[in-house]
């Protein structure tokens, strides 16, 4: 059986010192105690040693947890407070209170009626006091001062080394404790002392140990592809708040205000309100009556106070909108790649909070065709060579297209939806060219350029998924031409 130098080192230690801890064994080796283990776990392999960890667990109190072991907890310090006629007002200014009252109540030791705080019978800390001046490992008031911050658990790890007899029997059979030589000099080979060398046997058939490289989650990669591809085209990226009102998120976007996406099974919304922006009447017009364009609107009443709803953004098309009332004359290119959220049950193929990627194009003579070109650039340079549109209808886009790309195995897969934005929507804030838009689901393109049947995958922690990924992108497909 053949042995490493530092392994036969281990062994000949071991065979005098039967059992010891690995930090005793470093020091007489003159090694680090994780080296020590290493070979101890080589020599577990062959039968030759034993490595066993012993844990054992003390406890220490935090500066807070010593603070308190003076003064008394604060529950300790509140309820000693406590007289005939004490009122929650004067009890407010003690420092204690904050932290001693809410931790009385939840004990069930006072009661308060009226603002006046009454002891409860037989009300006492006690137990708690003596709890913190002696705490127990396991014990259960312990534990609750373990989680109020008051005292931590420190664990020391020990690895305890010891020889099998198998070991013994090698050692007592003799060890070659000759210095190995890994490197030949110049010299050791025109001398020829290399012969008489201990050299170091190497095995071929051993795999080296794995070295993973560090690198950014696949989907963070993937989401960073899509922000180039659109900077290269000249796009600027906008941001905005994960909180917007409806009227931006819905009422700017002319979505009638008892459409079925804007009810509580599809959109979070939030109990805080929003102002108004200055142009909120001429959308009000536009709903109802169709303002001065040559549509009739929704009919019906507009409700402000609806529209002054704050929700998750349910799409990123709010901030595009947003964009366009702040520079409503041409040229605007923008993109955003960001975070959206919907009432949706978790599936392999659905999550309530998803990436979406938004796209607006405002100028003078730019048309449907414009759109396509857009499109096919962006799949293309995505890896997808084939890419087609078909006709679509969302609520605020005239025309409509929903682009679809060619998936081995699949077959063509539709990935999201895109159009010119009607006069109901740009009217209202001055806008008085064409707009292209279109939205895409990231995760959906991320699945097919990962492999994935399962969305889920996208945002759980797997380190093996991360390591197994590539770190390179093929390169992007040419389009056939400048769009």
């Amino acid at each position: 059986m053949e042995l490493t130098q530092n392994e036969k080192r281990l062994l000949a230690a071991l065979a005098k010192e039967k059992e010891a801890d690995a930090l005793h064994l470093a020091q007489m080796l003159d090694a680090t105690p994780e080296a020590v283990v290493q070979w101890a776990l080589l020599g577990k392999d062959r039968g030759l040693a034993d490595v066993r960890r012993k844990v054992t667990k003390k406890l220490e109190y935090t500066d807070e947890g010593r603070n308190y072991l003076e003064k008394g907890l604060p529950e300790t310090q509140v309820l000693n407070a406590i007289g005939n006629d004490t009122t929650l007002f004067s009890l407010q200014e003690l420092a204690a209170f904050k932290i001693g009252f809410g931790q009385l109540r939840k004990k069930g030791l006072i009661t308060v009626t009226k603002g006046i705080v009454t002891k409860n019978v037989g009300a006492t800390t006690a137990e708690d006091e003596a709890a913190l001046k002696n705490p127990q490992p396991g014990e259960q008031r312990t534990q609750e001062l373990v989680k109020r911050g008051l005292v931590k658990e420190i664990e020391t790890i020990r690895n305890i080394l010891s020889i099998t007899d198998e070991g013994t029997l090698m050692v007592d059979a003799g060890l070659d404790l000759r210095e190995e030589i890994g490197t030949l000099t110049r010299e050791q080979i025109i001398s020829g002392a290399w012969r008489d060398a201990n050299l170091r046997k190497y095995r071929v058939d051993k795999l080296p140990r794995v070295v993973y490289c560090g690198k950014s989650h696949p989907y963070q990669r993937l989401i960073e592809g899509m922000r180039q591809i659109f900077l290269e085209m000249g796009f600027t990226e906008i941001h905005g708040g994960l909180v917007q009102s409806s009227f931006w998120n819905f009422d700017a976007l002319f979505q009638p205000q008892d459409h079925p996406a804007r009810e509580m099974q599809d959109t979070f919304y939030l109990k805080e309100c929003m102002e108004l922006p200055g142009c909120w009447e001429s959308v009000k017009a536009m709903h109802e009556n169709g303002g001065d364009t040559t549509s009739t609107g929704w009919g019906g009443v507009w409700k402000k106070e609806k529209a002054e709803q704050c929700v998750l953004r349910t799409h990123t098309t709010s901030l595009s909108i947003q964009h366009l009332a702040a520079h409503p004359e041409p040229p605007v290119k923008a993109f955003c790649i960001d975070r959206v959220y919907r009432r949706e049950a978790i599936d392999p193929t659905h999550t309530p909070e998803f990436e979406q990627l938004e796209g607006i194009v405002m100028d003078k003579g730019v048309g449907f065709t414009h759109l396509l070109g857009f499109l096919k650039e962006f799949y293309q340079g995505m890896g997808f060579e084939g890419v087609r549109f078909r006709p679509g209808y969302f609520p605020y886009t005239e025309p409509s297209v929903e682009p679809e790309v060619w998936v081995d195995g699949l077959g063509w897969v539709e990935m999201g939806g895109a159009g010119i934005f009607r006069q109901e929507v740009t009217a209202p804030f001055g806008i008085r060219y064409p707009v292209l838009a279109w939205g895409l689901g990231v995760s959906r393109v991320a699945m097919l350029r990962l492999g994935l049947k399962d969305l889920r995958l996208l945002y759980r922690s797997d380190i093996n998924w991360i390591r197994k990924s590539p770190v390179y992108r093929p390169e992007r497909p040419k389009s056939g031409g400048e769009v």
